[in-house]
């Protein structure tokens, strides 16, 4: 971990007037817990800030792109452009794992609990730059780093909703309407993680994870059409 951020705003083509702005965009909470005499505040009141601005630079892009497509479909473009999978590659490629603030215990975090981190800070990264910069600085910064992304989750079909692909084939081939359960939740109330089953009848199919239960059910439901082999 560096907190040196010269480099890092060269690679990523910002240039913070406020430089103590983009260190709190990589404040985690955990940090904050054990270093209290540290003056610095975590970084998410930041990310609620980026989410929204994310999202509206990515939904009026996709209004403008894509003319002749209706709301439902621009919708699962752009759940699949800001969600906290393509959020944490992202941020990766940036290399904003080598700059984050964390516990001990955190920085020690690798799979799923490091990708949540990575994809809260490039969030908050964004809502940095808002208030920095201004709209047009986060616009330009979100379009050169989520919107080359679009034309391979349409070609791939990463952006259909797996939870009603998964409920058309079970009740096509099984007559029976699939049904999801919570099987755990784990961390703190602010940064909770839910493990979801997809259930068709009595049998389990397929579990998922997320940071929300819908993000949960999605991921079990695209694992259960793997497992099915009707992806």
């Amino acid at each position: 971990m560096t907190t040196d951020f010269a480099k890092f705003q060269k690679e990523a083509g910002l240039s913070f007037k406020d430089e103590a702005l983009l260190t709190q965009a990589f404040v985690h909470r955990s940090y904050i817990n054990e270093n209290k005499q540290s003056g610095l505040a975590h970084n998410e009141r930041l990310e609620f800030l980026g989410d929204a601005v994310l999202e509206l630079v990515i939904t009026d892009y996709l209004f403008k792109k894509y003319e002749d497509r209706a709301e439902g479909e621009l919708t699962a473009y752009r759940s699949a452009l800001v969600n906290a999978d393509t959020c944490s590659q992202i941020a990766t490629v940036l290399g904003m794992g080598d700059y984050l603030l964390l516990s001990k215990g955190e920085s020690k975090d690798v799979g799923r609990a490091r990708q949540y981190i990575l994809a809260n800070a490039l969030e908050a990264l964004i809502g940095a730059i808002y208030i920095d910069q201004g709209y047009d600085s986060a616009k330009d910064f979100i379009e050169k780093n989520f919107t080359p992304k679009i034309e391979n989750i349409i070609s791939t079909g990463s952006h259909v909703d797996a939870k009603s692909l998964f409920q058309e084939k079970a009740q096509e081939f099984d007559g029976i309407t699939p049904a999801y359960k919570t099987i755990k939740e784990a961390g703190p109330d602010h940064e909770k993680r839910f493990t979801v089953g997809v259930y068709v009848g009595k049998d389990l199919v397929a579990t998922g994870d997320g940071v929300s239960k819908q993000e949960a059910e999605q991921a079990a439901a695209r694992s259960a059409l793997v497992t099915r082999g009707w992806q």
